[in-house]
Formats: structure tokens, sequence, C-alpha cells
């Protein structure tokens, strides 16, 4: 995989995501002359909702807000994503969107956050997973260096090796007083 963390393989940049895409209002229309009568009850708390949404993406996490008379935020770090899941329904596939799901060990069975109205889902889902993966790895007190993923393997099983090696010197040392 060739790229930096912030722009991919693709030269895609995440960070460049403030609002989605206009086909979200198209999709959002859609959905709305779907329910037939309830057409001006669906379509405003849908176009408040896309004229309020917002994200943004930064080296700890991805925010995401919305609401106007309700504004509600919501901010989850890379560490705390414990899976992904793309949706693309017909309407979806046509407009060119997707719907990305993030899941955390909330408690909750459903998404904490979708990402909604994005063109380059698959190269945003797999900036996520790289994220993801980067901050599971890179877990440091203040003032220590991040070590990669080899490093992390290492060092791990040296440590495993040193303690293993203690309690057979140890063990050794109570069968011979006994």
């Amino acid at each position: 995989m060739t790229g930096d963390a912030t722009h991919g393989p693709s030269g895609f940049n995440p960070t460049q995501i403030e609002r989605p895409d206009a086909a979200l209002m198209t999709y959002y229309l859609w959905v709305a002359l779907i329910t037939v009568a309830g057409f001006p009850f669906v379509v405003i708390p849908l176009w408040c909702k896309y004229h309020t949404l917002r994200y943004r993406f930064d080296d700890k996490g991805v925010s995401m807000s919305w609401g106007l008379l309700f504004r509600r935020e919501i901010y989850l770090t890379y560490r705390r994503i414990q899976d992904i899941h793309v949706t693309r329904n017909l309407f979806h596939r046509w407009l060119g969107l997707g719907a990305i799901s993030i899941q955390t060990a909330s408690g909750t069975s459903g998404a904490e956050m979708t990402i909604e109205g994005v063109k380059k889902v698959e190269a945003l889902r797999d900036y996520l997973y790289t994220q993801m993966r980067g901050a599971k790895g890179n877990t440091t007190t203040s003032g220590e260096s991040t070590l990669t993923g080899e490093e992390t393997n290492d060092s791990v099983v040296a440590l495993l090796t040193e303690i293993r090696d203690e309690l057979r010197r140890v063990r050794g040392r109570q069968e011979t007083k006994a």
C-alpha cells in the first residue's frame, strides 16, 4: 500500500471532507417521495439534517454533528472503533454514494455513527481501517516512543519470555527449599 496515513493509497484525503456530497439531498428526496402522503413530514427533517451535517477527520478520531433545534454531536476516537460496515442500496449506487456505519464496544447493537453522503466510500472505509489499526498498535504513555506492529510483537514476545524464565527460577528455588 502506497501513500501516507493522511492521503491513503489513491491520494484520498478525508480531512477535506467537511460536508456530505450534494447527491445526498437527492437521495433524501427520493426517500421522502417513497413515503407519498408522509412526504412533508419526512423531507423537512431530512432537509435540516443535510444542511447542518458536518464531518471532521483528524489525527485522533472522527466527529459528526447535525441538527437545527436539537444539535447532536458525536466524536469517536480511532481507538474506540470496533467494526466498520459499508452499505450501498439501489439509490446509493445510482447516485454514487454509500453509508459507512461505525460500531464501538458501547453495548448498543446499532452503529454509533453513520457517515452518509460520501462519494469515495471504499477509500474512506480503508482510511478508517488504517487509522483504527494504527491507533490500537500505538498504545503508549506520554513521553514514550511509538512502536510499529512488528516491534510491538517482538517486545511482547521478549517480555513474555522474560516472565516465563523468572517464573521457572522462582519455582526452582521453591522446589530446592522443600
